[in-house]
């Protein structure tokens, strides 16, 4: 019974999972998820026994750099829905979840599926999916958004963002700012 049981980490495994965690998010958020395993490694400062001992695969690796941002994509999404007018609140999360996107290319492949096999990842991505698709029937519903519209268009949006290429990280921000008003322009009513 008792090793079934978690034990807490040591402080040192504990700051190397904190360091593995935080290079790997920003690598992926600069470089996306294609940077090999050892490179995050080595930038997190530990060996790569230290980085499998404590995410065996790469997909698990994923799902936990990403669970904070995938926090923050419900926060988003759970007040475009709380947001009593319903254009309004499509609009924002649509802005924000391009926002959050251009900050954090990792996280766009993510979420777009690049991992379908990291469940958390795929239980959360169809939570966020189920959320949009309200949003969606919202607005149609009160006749601010196109009827065609559907929520692989939503997401065409977001893949587009994540193609953005700019010069500095604030370029790419106010791209996508842009951006992200040009394609609500084209799917309001």
């Amino acid at each position: 019974m008792a090793d079934h049981l978690p034990h807490p980490l040591r402080s040192d495994a504990r700051d190397n999972r904190d360091r593995i965690l935080d290079a790997a998010r920003a690598v992926f958020a600069a470089d996306g998820l294609d940077v090999p395993m050892r490179e995050i490694a080595r930038r997190a400062g530990v060996g790569p026994a230290t980085l499998y001992r404590r995410f065996p695969t790469k997909e698990l690796l994923v799902t936990a750099a990403f669970t904070d941002q995938m926090r923050a994509c419900y926060a988003i999404v759970d007040e475009g829905l709380a947001d009593p007018d319903p254009w309004r609140g499509f609009a924002s999360v649509v802005e924000k979840l391009c926002e959050l996107h251009a900050r954090d290319r990792g996280f766009t492949a993510a979420f777009t599926s690049t991992f379908p096999h990291a469940i958390d990842f795929t239980a959360d991505r169809a939570r966020a999916t189920r959320a949009i698709a309200a949003l969606i029937r919202r607005a149609q519903e009160a006749g601010a958004l196109r009827p065609d519209v559907v929520l692989d268009d939503v997401f065409l949006v977001i893949m587009a963002n994540s193609g953005i290429q700019a010069p500095t990280p604030a370029a790419r921000l106010v791209a996508s700012r842009r951006f992200a008003a040009l394609a609500l322009r084209g799917l309001r009513a």
